[in-house]
């Protein structure tokens, strides 16, 4: 049975109705007006879970909720009565968890009927406990028990340790629970601080010159594996102009925006932690911490013809004037109060895991129950795990490694996360280069015949082609494809002339070069996941009702994918898999999936795509769990083969 949990719509109103009626008694039901308002507001959440059963999609469970600033509140959750048995409720549980963390809420909360002794039982298995009686919640008579699951327990919990280092912390007053505040020598020298677990150092020291004591400090976080603010390598960028500017390009127009009404062509300010004194500067400010991580900072600005990055250098606390202090640990306590600082992590959890989801997205690589058994799989191979979006770039740095859910795009900040991560050191998948090679189908088509892999027959068109060969002598029907294509979109099938100029003109508008492929018809592709290398599993992608593709967006929304069939890697023709294993390793040694056709007997590679779909129910239907972890393992092994390389091996020639 395929299970799917989306978010709901209007057009969904009537089944909310039948489930109020069928799973819940008189006292407890919505009315449709109700059920109106939970659709529509911005408060709540509606989730519908759907069953695929030979080609017919139905709905057979809901989910609202009620987003509270701290707690997630579960309203309702029902299924209907003929599928009780068949763990739905156990998967809109998974994507209550999900919405949760992935939004940061702390806590789960609702209501049960106090006679529900079994529904109780249910979500005491689920790790809720009772905290109250609610008298006369329903009606007269009619009791409730509030059920509580805290989603981190504190006696569980062991804190990351926030450290401010100064040359003297007499000068430093500043109170918040977490932070502690010591001087560089104390860091350097002392045993505490060389057997320190899981420490975060802001790094305020008078001096970062080189192998001055300021310089030591982060050079030496680096070492312990702390995380170091600023790091010896944004140290090195502050002495080059020329890598600033480099780096600073991907917020050139917000640069030129905040500039642009100046008058002089030199200007300069101060940020402290993210922030300005000038609130005109704040959101460049901020910007500009993210891509300098460094806690004082100065930047100046010239102008010629635009204005320019002309420097960035760190600020001691030596160098701040009196006026500004008061505000500066004003700042501090704002930046150290933030949740992200208080972030904890369990015991025994040896790395931080970053899973990029987007809770909005229609059709994600990973369903809730999959990215449930990520955590799960994450949690049992050693990382503490947190779903992040986009609105988390600026946390990249407190993790260790990068796994991106959401569908990628160089074009989109999938692209900038990864190669951002990258950048710091983490482990990444989908990392930049899989990104970049497995979005644009000339590359692929480029590399394929450069190694002589089989393809359906292929050409590149460019309008100097057509105006000198024009669109008879070409074969049909052929299958055109924007060179950034993914997921069948941007992907049209012509018969003829009259078709293929149509759709030309509308292609020719977003690329100069068009791939035009042969069209192979075929029941189904297959699938091959690819990680390491090495086969992880196999499917059978059958095309949509009615189409070409396995994947018709024109389609009602039952008929949007064809039937997916997994099995075991050994059952799959041998040139399959020797094909499948040859085009990834083109692309590098991530997590790929190759699509292919088999014809007369020889394999046909179709494209490899970065980012595949890792969809519980689907491609995890044979290896089960072991498919999760065998990704999270790989993601573990890929730190620890990368610590036992010196992470500041840029700066070992200045030893």
């Amino acid at each position: 049975m395929n299970v799917s949990i989306r978010k709901s719509t209007l057009n969904d109103l009537p089944f909310l109705e039948k489930i109020e009626k069928s799973c819940f008694p008189e006292f407890q039901q919505s009315s449709r007006r109700s059920l109106r308002l939970s659709l529509q507001s911005p408060a709540q959440q509606v989730w519908i879970a759907e069953v695929k059963e030979k080609r017919k999609i139905t709905p057979v469970g809901s989910l609202i909720l009620n987003l509270y600033q701290h707690t997630l509140r579960i309203y309702s959750i029902g299924v209907l009565p003929e599928y009780q048995s068949e763990g739905i409720g156990l998967m809109l549980m998974a994507q209550v968890k999900h919405v949760a963390i992935s939004k940061g809420f702390d806590k789960l909360s609702l209501e049960a009927l106090s006679t529900n002794t079994k529904l109780i039982d249910w979500y005491q298995k689920a790790g809720f406990v009772i905290t109250e009686e609610l008298p006369n919640y329903y009606s007269d008579g009619i009791h409730a028990q509030r059920m509580i699951l805290n989603l981190f327990d504190p006696k569980e919990r062991n804190g990351i340790t926030n450290i401010i280092v100064v040359d003297n912390p007499k000068k430093w007053k500043l109170e918040i629970e977490g932070l502690r505040v010591i001087s560089s020598k104390s860091y350097l020298s002392e045993n505490e601080f060389q057997s320190l677990k899981n420490g975060r150092i802001f790094n305020l020291s008078n001096s970062y010159r080189y192998q001055s004591i300021g310089y030591y400090v982060s050079l030496l976080a680096s070492a312990r594996e702390h995380r170091a603010i600023p790091n010896v390598t944004t140290i090195r960028d502050f002495r080059n102009v020329s890598i600033i500017r480099t780096i600073a390009q991907d917020i050139d127009d917000l640069l030129q925006k905040t500039l642009e009404k100046e008058t002089q062509n030199q200007i300069s300010f101060n940020i402290y932690f993210g922030q300005t004194i000038d609130k005109n500067y704040k959101v460049l400010g901020h910007n500009l911490y993210r891509l300098f991580e460094t806690p004082l900072m100065h930047v100046q600005f010239n102008k010629t013809d635009r204005w320019v990055i002309q420097r960035v250098s760190p600020l001691s606390l030596d160098k701040i004037n009196n006026e500004d202090f008061e505000r500066i640990q004003h700042f501090a306590r704002e930046y150290f109060s933030r949740k992200r600082f208080q972030r904890h992590r369990f015991n025994n959890y040896k790395y931080d895991l970053a899973i990029l989801v987007n809770p909005e997205e229609k059709n994600p690589p990973s369903n809730p129950e999959a990215l449930q058994m990520f955590k799960d799989a994450a949690k049992k191979t050693g990382f503490y795990t947190e779903f992040i979006t986009k609105d988390d770039y600026d946390r990249l740095t407190e993790f260790d490694a990068l796994f991106i859910r959401e569908t990628t795009s160089v074009n989109n900040y999938t692209y900038h996360f990864s190669r951002t991560a990258y950048a710091e050191g983490l482990v990444v998948i989908d990392d930049p280069w899989s990104i970049l090679r497995c979005s644009n189908k000339i590359f692929l088509e480029e590399r394929m015949r450069q190694n002589k892999i089989l393809t359906p027959q292929t050409m590149i068109l460019t309008k100097d082609f057509i105006r000198k060969n024009g669109f008879d002598k070409l074969q049909y029907p052929m299958v055109l494809k924007q060179p950034d294509s993914a997921f069948s979109l941007g992907v049209t099938k012509v018969n003829n002339p009259d078709e293929l100029a149509h759709s030309l003109n509308h292609l020719f508008k977003k690329s100069d070069l068009i791939i035009a492929q042969e069209f192979v018809p075929s029941e189904y592709d297959w699938r091959i996941g690819m990680l390491d290398q090495k086969p992880l599993f196999a499917c059978k992608y059958f095309m949509a009702k009615d189409h070409w593709q396995i994947c018709n967006w024109n389609g009602e929304q039952e008929d949007y994918f064809g039937e997916v069939e997994t099995m075991l890697v050994e059952d799959v023709p041998e040139p399959i898999i020797k094909a499948a294993t040859k085009a990834a390793a083109l692309m590098g040694d991530g997590l790929y999936g190759v699509d292919l056709k088999m014809i007369d007997g020889k394999a046909y590679v179709i494209e490899v795509n970065d980012n595949p779909n890792v969809d519980a129910g689907l491609e995890d239907m044979v290896l089960k769990e072991k498919l999760y972890l065998k990704i999270m393992q790989s993601i573990y092994n890929r730190i620890e083969m990368s610590r036992n390389i010196a992470r500041f091996v840029s700066v070992e020639t200045d030893l």
